[in-house]
């Protein structure tokens, strides 16, 4: 009867989503607001968090794309973190608390900005919040079952915001994101205009005169995994008009051409940001998924550092005092490769099926490059903070469904798709696969054997 109920549902949605999409207009609800001048708000969530007490290692955690599957490996590994226990001049200490830094997008910005605000409360509630709730169901009978909200002004993703606010972040703003005593989370999303990668922190929103404290994490997770058309973009205002022509402090740095030199990427990323700032037509921004320009959670992690002006450049800029002696990158992977039947027959593909393989194609090998710039950023910023006395070693681990050993396990975890509505099985052995992808690493072991 179930799911008689939910097939009925689905029919209706997508019998109904045909004529909202394209007979209705939606607006998007601004609710970033205007900076005070020349005050620095107490909330503001910065890239330049104190980490003046921070330890000898340097620990930064990426959580890639994917719906519920990214938020479940996201966890998993976390769960591992918590669970590694080790000694640190002679206190003990579990892995999970060493970590500074976390960059997500899409699905993995929900286990981020849970951990952020919850912190070990997510090994209670995650799961039955998250995980293991069908949210895609819960908005589709918001969006579609309820006449009202056809009409609404607002569009679709309002009706996610209010869910996720109301179920999942309870509310809560980057001012409480500040409060709590946890690892700086970078929610990152995509500007549809522009096609730049963008970070929910104060210094992005400098660019817009706007003030990051008040705005809700629900509103940033939700830009973070708008998926485009399915979603409407979640919009921002940039109060450019009531702004003095100061350029923030750390624009004006980047722009120099000490720091860009001859870095094309840099460049290219410096002309993105800096068109918040300078071009008069940026009267808002549109936010989809960051999955777009960054589907690994790990450019905005090589950009903060580029645009710090190096690694010493960035460490000086959060008051780190001492160098840390290990810089250690987990990234969390959850791309999938699902078998193609397309080369089966001489029949042509469908445009679902074109359309997923041409997404897939992009995808995978923007990852592979992006894997390539971060393997050769690492070294660059180990060999610049290294002296002959005290060496950096560099630690870069991969969590991917490539390495799970069985066949059969790796092949159910390819199949798990890019949803908001799993089966306690597929969460279960995404969980499962979190864990042990990290335990079984023989970078993470050779790491964790110098603290046993």
């Amino acid at each position: 009867m179930k799911n008689r109920w939910m097939n009925l549902v689905k029919c209706i949605a997508m019998a109904a989503a045909p004529i909202i999409i394209t007979g209705c207009t939606a607006y998007g609800f601004v609710e970033n607001k205007q900076k005070v001048k020349d005050v620095d708000v107490p909330g503001n969530y910065s890239l330049t968090k104190n980490l003046e007490g921070a330890n000898e290692s340097a620990f930064v955690l990426a959580f890639s794309g994917g719906g519920t599957r990214a938020s479940a490996l996201a966890y998993g590994v976390l769960l591992e973190l918590r669970d590694t226990k080790g000694t640190v001049n002679g206190v003990p200490l579990c892995a999970l608390d060493a970590v500074d830094t976390i960059s997500s997008v899409s699905g993995g910005s929900f286990t981020s900005a849970y951990y952020g605000l919850y912190g070990d409360k997510i090994f209670e509630d995650f799961e039955d919040d998250v995980l293991r709730v069908n949210i895609e169901g819960r908005l589709i009978r918001r969006m579609y079952l309820n006449p009202l909200s056809w009409f609404n002004r607002w569009g679709r993703t309002e009706e996610a915001v209010k869910y996720y606010q109301k179920h999942i972040f309870h509310g809560a703003t980057f001012a409480d994101l500040k409060a709590k005593d946890g690892p700086l989370v970078v929610i990152n999303a995509s500007d549809l205009g522009n096609g730049v990668r963008f970070s929910f922190v104060q210094e992005y929103f400098d660019l817009f005169n706007s003030d990051i404290g008040s705005f809700p994490v629900a509103r940033a997770v939700a830009a973070s995994s708008c998926v485009p058309v399915l979603f409407d973009p979640i919009v921002v205002e940039n109060y450019k008009g009531e702004k003095t022509k100061k350029t923030p402090a750390w624009l004006t740095r980047v722009r120099s051409a000490a720091t860009l030199g001859n870095n094309a990427q840099l460049k290219m990323i410096t002309h993105g940001v800096s068109s918040y700032f300078d071009d008069d037509d940026n009267d808002f921004v549109h936010f989809v998924d960051g999955g777009i320009t960054d589907n690994l959670g790990l450019r905005a992690l090589h950009d903060i550092v580029e645009m710090s002006g190096g690694a010493s450049a960035f460490m000086a800029a959060n008051s780190r005092r001492v160098i840390p002696t290990r810089m250690i990158f987990i990234s969390v992977n959850a791309s999938a490769k699902k078998e193609t039947t397309i080369n089966r027959s001489e029949k042509q593909p469908s445009i679902k099926q074109t359309m997923g393989s041409v997404t897939g194609i992009q995808m995978h090998r923007y990852n592979i490059s992006t894997i390539n710039l971060m393997e050769e950023s690492i070294k660059s910023w180990v060999e610049e903070l290294s002296t002959p006395g005290r060496p950096v070693k560099p630690y870069f681990i991969q969590v991917k469904f490539d390495d799970v050993k069985d066949p059969e396990e790796q092949a159910f975890l390819n199949e798990i798709p890019t949803s908001f509505n799993l089966t306690d099985e597929q969460v279960d052995a995404l969980i499962k696969a979190g864990r042990e992808l990290l335990r079984q690493n023989p970078t993470w072991r050779s790491l964790i054997a110098e603290f046993d």
